[in-house]
């Protein structure tokens, strides 16, 4: 099937950063796209070039409601369309615009598993995020939480993090307790500036209306008509009612020595199937940072195998020669006096 598509007014940001947004329809689509003067020629099986169609169309109808999508944000969203053939751009705008009320950026998932993990967030009460780094689990998790604040469906946001690093040493930091757990914290304040004006967020904050605090603070609390993020952490017991929760985390990334078991790996083994929690799983093609992270994520998935062997070898080794040397000291003959 061939169609020709009218060129019209302002038209080149679909196109791409180097016409990468048609390079992507025409890999996924099966299809050829040619920019001519006169027209943009499609040519292809029918059920791919009328979905060319359709994002043309749609981009265009946007366009004139004023809405105006950068690329970052363009490619995520194409990407979402040509995987399901029952996605749209203006579906995908629209969804977002109700996601995004109150918050001044828009919240829009940029790939398949984002995507699934927003709606999961929005369907279920209890959500696991869990992948490397840069795939978006904790910024789309409190765009969620600022949403549904916005909307009145919760009245509080609690937002969690271990300070891991700090282990029990937490008094040996110099500063107030709040200075010392706050760069552990940091990575939840960025997506709130982000997300929110600045003096919107202090005083929220102020207020306690938003709570940022360790996960060690949260013993003993159930925590109730509220949102609640715990970031890296595996707590799971703080819900109370009409409160939904979302656990983030990287299980190749577990701050913990080897002879202690992952609270994360557990609750997924132990959870899966459990009425009321779903599980959204990313992977490296869902790094939305720079795409070196990409790399460099795959380059560890890579190299896991033999991370994950040699510090446990090395530490039996270690432990066996040091009891040896014990045993040896103890087998010595005493020094005559």
């Amino acid at each position: 099937m061939r169609l020709a598509l009218e060129i019209t007014p302002n038209l080149e940001p679909l196109f791409g950063t180097r016409d990468e947004n048609l390079r992507l329809m025409e890999d996924s689509l099966g299809v050829r796209i040619d920019l001519r003067s006169d027209a943009v020629h499609v040519e292809g099986p029918e059920a791919g070039v009328t979905r060319v169609k359709g994002v043309f169309q749609d981009f265009e109808a946007l366009r004139r409601q004023g809405v105006n999508l950068h690329n970052g944000e363009l490619n995520g969203m194409l990407r979402l369309v040509v995987a399901d053939a029952t996605t749209t751009l203006r579906s995908l705008v629209d969804a977002g615009k109700q996601r995004s009320a109150g918050i001044k950026r828009a919240v829009q998932p940029r790939s398949v598993n984002q995507r699934k993990y927003v709606e999961a967030i929005e369907q279920s009460d209890m959500v696991f995020g869990v992948g490397p780094a840069g795939t978006g689990k904790t910024y789309l998790a409190v765009a969620m939480a600022v949403a549904a604040m916005n909307a009145k469906k919760v009245s509080r946001m609690v937002l969690v993090r271990p300070a891991v690093e700090a282990g029990e040493k937490l008094g040996f930091l110099p500063g107030s307790l709040q200075e010392k757990v706050d760069p552990y914290l940091r990575p939840l304040y960025d997506a709130l500036y982000d997300l929110l004006e600045p003096e919107k967020v202090d005083k929220m904050l102020e207020k306690n209306v938003i709570e940022v605090a360790p996960l060690a603070f949260m013993r003993g609390r159930t925590l109730n008509d509220a949102f609640i993020i715990m970031d890296e952490a595996q707590n799971l017991t703080r819900m109370g009612n009409n409160s939904r929760a979302v656990i983030t985390g990287d299980i190749t990334q577990i701050d913990l020595p080897n002879p202690r078991k992952s609270g994360l790996v557990d609750a997924i083994n132990v959870l899966e199937g459990v009425e009321g929690i779903r599980f959204c799983h990313f992977e490296d093609s869902d790094v939305v940072r720079h795409a070196l992270v990409q790399r460099i994520v795959r380059a560890y998935e890579a190299a896991k195998p033999q991370q994950q062997e040699l510090p446990l070898g090395m530490g039996e080794g270690m432990e066996v020669q040091g009891q040896g040397r014990e045993v040896r000291k103890a087998q010595q003959p005493a020094k005559p006096q």
